[in-house]
C-alpha cells in the first residue's frame, strides 16, 4: 500500500475530528460566559427588585422572588445577601418558622457572612415569637433560651458606659479636629459598638422572661398529675423547677408541691427535710407549713 494512500486515509479521518473538536471547543470556550454574565445580572436586577418589595413591605412579593433566588446564588456573592433579606420578609410577614429556617441556613452555609450576627439574634427571636403560652409544649421556649445564649456567648455586651464615654470624648475631639482621620475612625467604631449593644440588651431581658414560662409550664405540669394522684410524676416536675429555676417566682410553689407529694406518698422523712428547707428559704412563709411540720414530726414520734 503507497504512503500516499495511507495520508488520504489518515487526512479523511482527522479533519471530521478536527471540525467536531474545534465546533465543540468554540461552543465550551464563548457561549458559557455569555451565558453566565446574563445569568448573574438577570440574579442582580431580581434581587434589586425583591428588596424593593421588602423595603415597601410587599412581604408576599419579596419572598416569592427570593425564594426564586435562593438556590440559584448558592455559592455566590448573593447567597448570604438572599438568605438574609428572606429570612426578613419571612420574620416580618409572621412566618416565624420559615424565618429562623433560613436564619439558620444562613449561619450554616456562609459562617463568614456579615450577617451572621443578625441571623443569631433574629433566629433567636424566631424562636420567641414561635414560644407559646405557658400551658402548651415549650420546645421553640427552649430553642429561644439556647438561640439567645448562644447570642450573648458569641457577642457578649461590652461596657457601655465606656463605650458612650469613648463616644462622647472622639465626638469632642472632632469637633476640635473635624479632619483627623484616627478620631474619625475611633468614633466610628465607638458609635458601631453602641448601636450593637440593643440586641445583646434584648436578649439578656428576654431569657429571665422566657424561663418564667418554662417554670410555670412545669409548675402545670405538675398539678395536672397531682390532680391524676401520679404523685410521684408530679414531684419530679416540682424537683425540676427545684433543681433549674430558682431564680423564678416559682420556686416557692415548687417547694410547697414537694411537701405536699411527700406528705401524699408517705415520703416522711423526705417530706421533713423538704419542709425545714423551705423554712430556711423563706422564713416569711413559715406559718404556712407549720401545721404540715407538726403532722410529719408526729410520724417520727409515733412508735
Amino acid at each position: 500500500m503507497s504512503q500516499s494512500f495511507i495520508g488520504i486515509q489518515v487526512r479523511r479521518f482527522l479533519l471530521p475530528a478536527f471540525t467536531v473538536t474545534m465546533l465543540l471547543s468554540g461552543c465550551s470556550s464563548s457561549k458559557p460566559a455569555s451565558t453566565e454574565s446574563a445569568s448573574a445580572d438577570s440574579r442582580d436586577e431580581r434581587y434589586r427588585s425583591a428588596i424593593e418589595d421588602l423595603n415597601k413591605k410587599r412581604y408576599e412579593l419579596a419572598t416569592q422572588k427570593l425564594e426564586g433566588l435562593m438556590f440559584s446564588t448558592r455559592a455566590t456573592p448573593l447567597e448570604d445577601k438572599v438568605l438574609h433579606s428572606l429570612g426578613q420578609a419571612y420574620f416580618q410577614s409572621k412566618q416565624y418558622l420559615l424565618a429562623s429556617e433560613i436564619y439558620r441556613r444562613l449561619l450554616q452555609q456562609t459562617p463568614d457572612s456579615p450577617f451572621v450576627q443578625d441571623a443569631q439574634y433574629q433566629m433567636a427571636r424566631s424562636y420567641e415569637k414561635l414560644s407559646p403560652t405557658f400551658e402548651l409544649d415549650q420546645e421553640y421556649t427552649v430553642k429561644a433560651i439556647n438561640e439567645f445564649r448562644i447570642y450573648l456567648d458569641q457577642y457578649p455586651m461590652q461596657d457601655s458606659e465606656r463605650i458612650a464615654s469613648d463616644v462622647e470624648t472622639y465626638r469632642e475631639l472632632l469637633k476640635l479636629k473635624p479632619d483627623n482621620a484616627q478620631y474619625r475612625e475611633k468614633y466610628e467604631i465607638a458609635m458601631s459598638e453602641l448601636a450593637q449593644q440593643s440586641p445583646a440588651r434584648y436578649s439578656m431581658a428576654a431569657i429571665p422572661v422566657l424561663r418564667e414560662k418554662l417554670a410555670h409550664n412545669r409548675i402545670s405540669v405538675a398539678g395536672h398529675y397531682a390532680q391524676l394522684k401520679k404523685y410521684r410524676a408530679a414531684a419530679l416536675y416540682y424537683d425540676e423547677v427545684i433543681a433549674g429555676f430558682s431564680d423564678t417566682a416559682w420556686i416557692e410553689p415548687a417547694w410547697s408541691g414537694k411537701i405536699e407529694m411527700a406528705v401524699k406518698r408517705n415520703k416522711w422523712f423526705e417530706a421533713r427535710q423538704a419542709i425545714e428547707q423551705y423554712q430556711l428559704n423563706f422564713p416569711d412563709k413559715r406559718d404556712k407549713v407549720e401545721d404540715t411540720y407538726k403532722k410529719v414530726l408526729r410520724k417520727f414520734s409515733t412508735p
